[in-house]
Protein backbone atom coordinates (compact mmCIF):
# COMPACT_ATOMS: atom_id res chain seq x y z
CA UNK A 1 0.00 0.00 0.00
CA UNK A 2 3.12 2.55 0.96
CA UNK A 3 4.51 2.10 -2.66
CA UNK A 4 1.12 3.09 -4.32
CA UNK A 5 0.45 5.74 -1.93
CA UNK A 6 3.80 7.15 -3.12
CA UNK A 7 3.05 6.73 -6.60
CA UNK A 8 -0.06 8.82 -6.40
CA UNK A 9 1.63 11.80 -4.85
CA UNK A 10 4.30 11.34 -7.48
CA UNK A 11 2.07 11.66 -10.13
CA UNK A 12 -0.14 14.72 -7.99
CA UNK A 13 3.09 16.62 -7.25
CA UNK A 14 4.32 15.96 -11.41
CA UNK A 15 0.78 17.44 -12.66
CA UNK A 16 1.79 20.83 -10.83
CA UNK A 17 4.72 21.69 -12.92
CA UNK A 18 3.88 24.93 -14.94
CA UNK A 19 0.73 25.41 -12.97
CA UNK A 20 -0.53 28.06 -10.21
CA UNK A 21 -0.04 24.98 -7.88
CA UNK A 22 3.77 25.49 -8.57
CA UNK A 23 3.76 28.96 -8.22
CA UNK A 24 2.14 28.43 -4.77
CA UNK A 25 4.82 25.93 -4.37
CA UNK A 26 1.97 23.49 -3.11
CA UNK A 27 2.96 20.02 -2.45
CA UNK A 28 1.25 16.76 -2.26
CA UNK A 29 1.90 14.95 1.46
CA UNK A 30 -0.85 11.96 1.88
CA UNK A 31 -3.35 10.75 0.70
CA UNK A 32 -5.67 8.29 2.20
CA UNK A 33 -8.84 6.12 0.92
CA UNK A 34 -11.49 8.86 0.85
CA UNK A 35 -8.92 12.14 1.74
CA UNK A 36 -5.77 13.88 -0.12
CA UNK A 37 -3.40 16.02 1.81
CA UNK A 38 -1.12 19.04 0.21
CA UNK A 39 1.27 21.45 2.21
CA UNK A 40 1.96 25.13 1.09
CA UNK A 41 4.48 27.68 2.33
CA UNK A 42 3.27 31.52 3.68
CA UNK A 43 5.12 33.43 3.14
CA UNK A 44 5.15 36.95 1.15
CA UNK A 45 4.14 35.26 -2.20
CA UNK A 46 0.66 34.65 -0.93
CA UNK A 47 0.69 37.73 2.05
CA UNK A 48 -2.16 40.24 1.52
CA UNK A 49 -0.82 43.98 1.77
CA UNK A 50 -1.26 43.62 5.64
CA UNK A 51 1.36 40.52 5.36
CA UNK A 52 -0.76 37.75 6.40
CA UNK A 53 -1.70 34.66 4.10
CA UNK A 54 -4.46 36.00 1.41
CA UNK A 55 -7.54 34.07 1.23
CA UNK A 56 -7.72 33.97 -2.31
CA UNK A 57 -4.53 31.38 -1.56
CA UNK A 58 -6.47 29.82 0.95
CA UNK A 59 -9.30 29.15 -2.00
CA UNK A 60 -6.39 28.12 -4.28
CA UNK A 61 -5.29 25.33 -2.32
CA UNK A 62 -8.19 24.07 -1.35
CA UNK A 63 -9.60 23.76 -4.88
CA UNK A 64 -6.43 22.24 -6.13
CA UNK A 65 -6.28 19.72 -3.41
CA UNK A 66 -10.07 18.55 -3.91
CA UNK A 67 -9.65 18.85 -7.38
CA UNK A 68 -6.88 16.49 -7.21
CA UNK A 69 -8.36 13.81 -4.81
CA UNK A 70 -11.45 13.92 -7.33
CA UNK A 71 -9.36 12.71 -10.14
CA UNK A 72 -7.91 9.88 -7.68
CA UNK A 73 -10.96 8.96 -6.51
CA UNK A 74 -12.55 9.00 -10.15
CA UNK A 75 -11.91 7.51 -13.64
CA UNK A 76 -9.62 10.47 -15.04
CA UNK A 77 -9.53 8.71 -18.19
CA UNK A 78 -13.27 8.98 -18.33
CA UNK A 79 -14.03 11.83 -17.00
CA UNK A 80 -13.15 15.84 -17.36
CA UNK A 81 -13.24 17.17 -13.79
CA UNK A 82 -13.97 20.61 -13.17
CA UNK A 83 -15.02 22.98 -9.79
CA UNK A 84 -18.58 24.09 -10.08
CA UNK A 85 -18.66 26.47 -6.67
CA UNK A 86 -16.41 26.70 -3.83
CA UNK A 87 -16.90 28.30 -0.26
CA UNK A 88 -14.32 29.27 2.63
CA UNK A 89 -14.52 30.55 5.63
CA UNK A 90 -11.73 32.13 6.89
CA UNK A 91 -11.20 31.82 10.99
CA UNK A 92 -7.51 32.51 11.51
CA UNK A 93 -5.03 34.66 10.14
CA UNK A 94 -0.99 32.91 9.69
CA UNK A 95 1.76 35.06 8.68
CA UNK A 96 4.21 32.58 8.54
CA UNK A 97 5.05 28.98 8.30
CA UNK A 98 3.35 26.68 6.42
CA UNK A 99 -0.53 25.57 6.18
CA UNK A 100 -1.61 21.86 5.27
CA UNK A 101 -5.15 21.74 3.41
CA UNK A 102 -7.02 17.83 3.97
CA UNK A 103 -9.95 17.56 1.19
CA UNK A 104 -12.22 14.84 2.60
CA UNK A 105 -14.88 13.15 0.29
CA UNK A 106 -18.49 13.96 1.68
CA UNK A 107 -20.31 12.93 -1.46
CA UNK A 108 -19.65 11.03 -4.35
CA UNK A 109 -22.29 10.77 -7.03
CA UNK A 110 -22.51 9.55 -10.17
CA UNK A 111 -22.16 13.39 -11.45
CA UNK A 112 -21.00 15.61 -8.89
CA UNK A 113 -19.00 15.43 -5.76
CA UNK A 114 -18.93 17.35 -2.62
CA UNK A 115 -15.88 18.20 -0.82
CA UNK A 116 -14.81 18.83 2.85
CA UNK A 117 -11.20 21.13 2.66
CA UNK A 118 -10.05 21.70 6.17
CA UNK A 119 -6.66 24.20 6.11
CA UNK A 120 -4.65 23.89 9.22
CA UNK A 121 -1.57 25.35 10.25
CA UNK A 122 1.35 23.60 12.24
CA UNK A 123 -0.51 23.39 15.32
CA UNK A 124 -3.67 21.85 14.05
CA UNK A 125 -5.72 24.90 14.16
CA UNK A 126 -8.14 25.54 12.18
CA UNK A 127 -6.92 28.35 9.67
CA UNK A 128 -9.87 28.19 6.84
CA UNK A 129 -12.87 25.94 6.31
CA UNK A 130 -13.78 25.03 2.83
CA UNK A 131 -16.10 22.98 0.28
CA UNK A 132 -16.08 22.50 -2.95
CA UNK A 133 -18.55 21.06 -5.48
CA UNK A 134 -16.62 19.42 -8.50
CA UNK A 135 -18.57 18.03 -11.35
CA UNK A 136 -17.53 14.98 -13.17
CA UNK A 137 -18.08 15.19 -16.97
CA UNK A 138 -17.59 12.09 -19.37
CA UNK A 139 -14.72 12.68 -22.06
CA UNK A 140 -16.20 11.86 -25.58
CA UNK A 141 -14.18 9.29 -27.65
Amino acid sequence: MEQYKEKILQICNEACKNTLMETLSIEFTDVGEDFLTARMPVDSRVHQPDGILHGGASVALAESVASAATFIFLDARKYAVRGIEISANHVRSIAEGAVWARATLLHKGRTTQLWEIRITNAEDQLISHCKLTTIALPKNG
